[in-house]
Formats: C-alpha cells, sequence, structure tokens
C-alpha cells in the first residue's frame, strides 16, 4: 500500500508546492480545502496525472466540530497516511486595539486549535510518523502588526516542541519558519524583493526552499523538535 500525507490548504500558495513534491516522492494526497475548491481541484489533477492517488477534502478550520471530522474522513480514504502537514492559516494585518472577540476565535482555531487536535487525532492512526507544523520567520521576534497571527504561530512553535516529546518515540513532530517566499496575495514580486533587502542574504526566497526543508525534515529521521527557519535570515533582524 502506497504512503499518503493530508495537507490542510494544500491547494494553492505553499500547501500546493507541498502536496506536488509529496507526490514526487510517491505519496498519495489529501488535500484539506475549505473555500478554495478551484484550486484545491485544479492541484488534485496535477498529482493524478503523477500517477498518485488524490481527494480533496472540505472543513472550515475555524469550526472545530468540522476538524474533529477531518482526520476520520482521511482514515477512511487513505488508513496508511503517514505524514500530517499543518499549513493553512489565517494571514490578516489586524493591530491590537482592531482584534475583537470574533477575530481573536477566529484566528485561534484556525491557526492553532486546528493543528492541535489534528495532530491529536493524527496521531492515533497506526501508520503516523511525522507531522510538519507551518509557521513564520517572526516567531522569533516582537512585532505588533498582525497582531493574532503572531500570537498563534507563536503558540504553535512551543506546541510543535511540547508534542515532540510528547508523541515520541512513534512520531516526529518540527516546524518551518518561511520568510519572504511569497508575497501576499495583495502584492507583488517587487514587494518581496524591497523586504528581502534588508535580510542578510538579501534575496527573496521561492517555495522551492520549502520542499527542500520539507525533504529534509522527511529523510532525517533523528530530527524532531525542531524549527527550521528558511528566511535568508530575516528572522537576525
Amino acid at each position: 500500500m502506497s504512503k499518503a500525507a493530508l495537507i490542510t490548504g494544500g491547494g494553492k500558495r505553499l500547501g500546493k508546492a507541498i502536496s506536488l513534491s509529496l507526490a514526487e516522492r510517491g505519496y498519495d494526497i489529501a488535500i484539506h480545502y475549505n473555500h478554495s475548491d478551484k484550486e484545491a481541484k485544479e492541484t488534485a489533477d496535477l498529482i493524478l496525472e503523477k500517477g498518485r492517488q488524490c481527494e480533496i477534502f472540505q472543513s472550515n478550520l475555524s469550526d472545530i466540530k468540522q476538524v474533529r471530522t477531518l482526520l476520520p474522513r482521511v482514515f477512511e480514504v487513505f488508513p496508511q497516511c503517514s505524514i500530517l502537514v499543518n499549513s493553512a492559516s489565517i494571514f490578516e494585518n489586524i493591530g491590537f486595539n482592531n482584534v475583537t472577540e470574533e477575530i481573536f476565535e477566529r484566528d485561534f482555531n484556525t491557526n492553532f486549535k486546528a493543528p492541535f487536535f489534528l495532530s491529536q487525532d493524527f496521531s492515533k492512526g497506526d501508520d503516523a510518523e511525522l507531522i510538519i507544523n507551518m509557521l513564520d520567520m517572526r516567531i522569533n521576534k516582537i512585532e505588533t502588526e498582525h497582531f493574532t497571527y503572531n500570537l498563534t504561530k507563536k503558540a504553535l512553535r512551543d506546541f510543535t516542541l511540547m508534542a515532540a516529546k510528547a508523541l515520541g518515540p512513534k512520531i516526529r513532530v518540527n516546524g518551518i519558519c518561511p520568510g519572504p517566499i511569497l508575497p501576499p496575495p495583495d502584492k507583488d514580486i517587487k514587494y518581496l524583493e524591497q523586504i528581502a533587502k534588508n535580510t542578510p542574504l538579501q534575496k527573496p526566497g521561492n517555495p522551492d526552499y520549502i520542499i527542500t526543508a520539507v525533504k529534509y525534515l522527511l529523510d532525517n529521521s533523528f530530527v524532531t523538535g525542531q524549527c527550521l527557519f528558511v528566511d535568508g535570515g530575516q528572522h537576525l533582524i
């Protein structure tokens, strides 16, 4: 039976790149999406063309009741699922004084509680081996823009370390902290290049750098509890 992986937000941006990369490595792919059904279907078609199986699964990660049904549905199709990549998140520039209870709950449910409980459900799978949490280089900084987003990623970083200790030796848990890899949906490459000028390596990245990090975490079975910064050194400034 082929190996399989679940990637949340796996139909677009970095999630899409990870889905395609794992398919090329021989994994069947479960793509989670919320509203991006078109992108999820297009990515699934690309995976099917590579000769791998792929199914898409809709779930609103801000609704924890829906979250708790996602892994059981995935295990029905891919009982051999051995990798979970928590990639989906909400990224909005909301300052401290503009955070409402609704925004706070939505962001923490999607960016932290969903990965937490998905990891819990995933850990019960017979073949579960690796969890990768997509973090952000901002976890190493104190920034007040994107207030709740930054808080959720800091919480997810600590969860990554605690889960690595709690789930060993069966399951390894690691994080990847991207920097200037892709511009926000409302920006272009010039925006990314401008940000990258202030980093030690003075150049923007691209999804291939994230894929290289994913492959490293796949191949090195002696690594757990690590958060890899793939950001051109942006976390140092």
